[in-house]
């Protein structure tokens, strides 16, 4: 299994629900994915770092740092950074408040964010692409160039293509599809003897 179908798994395990549910940008849903409840776990810290690592290395972005609005970027960004503290060109990370602080500094930004970064918003779930839009605004009010977009999940509701036509290129580690069809076929093999999560481990 490769830590593309093992984050996959996961978020199609531990992550996801169908239902009838309200999201946070006001749409009403049948599935619903709380990414945090993969990405704050143990291995699902371990393989997003990996996987975000390798796909940014991968993307030609000029990245110094990564971030995003607390508090579903907070933990994908730092299991980012950890992962990149062995490599010739380590990754800080940083996290976006929702407004800024009314005490000490005042800041927006907090963390090791430097004016001039080149920078990688993290998003945990793209649905409208509202909340990384604030991010971006807060990056660039204070000095930073956006390289683009990093969602562990793109639910496939029109954010990404909005965040595309504003200039802002977006990759995502994992699909609303990709989980429904994780989910779909777990479904499909109910009672039938299965392979503890534990028990998967990536190949690549």
């Amino acid at each position: 299994m490769t830590d593309q179908q093992l984050l996959t798994t996961l978020l199609a395990e531990r992550s996801s629900k169908k239902g009838h549910f309200t999201l946070a940008s006001g749409k009403e849903s049948d599935f619903y994915i709380d990414a945090r409840l993969t990405t704050m776990s143990p291995d699902g810290l371990a393989v997003v770092g990996r996987l975000g690592l390798s796909v940014l290395r991968e993307s030609g972005w000029r990245v110094d740092a990564v971030g995003g609005l607390t508090l579903g970027a907070d933990p994908i960004s730092y299991a980012i950074s950890y992962a990149s503290a062995a490599s010739e060109k380590p990754l800080r990370a940083f996290t976006v408040r929702k407004e800024a602080k009314t005490h000490g500094t005042g800041k927006v930004i907090e963390g090791p964010f430097r004016a001039n970064d080149h920078i990688v918003v993290i998003e945990d779930v793209i649905t409208t692409g509202g909340s990384a839009l604030r991010a971006i605004e807060a990056v660039r009010a204070a000095g930073g160039t956006v390289s683009g977009v990093l969602a562990v999940v793109d639910r496939q509701e029109g954010g990404r293509e909005k965040l595309e036509s504003a200039g802002v290129p977006v990759i995502a580690l994992a699909t609303a599809s990709e989980i429904m069809a994780v989910l779909e076929k777990r479904t499909a093999q109910q009672g039938s003897p299965s392979a503890s999560i534990r028990d998967r481990r990536p190949t690549a």
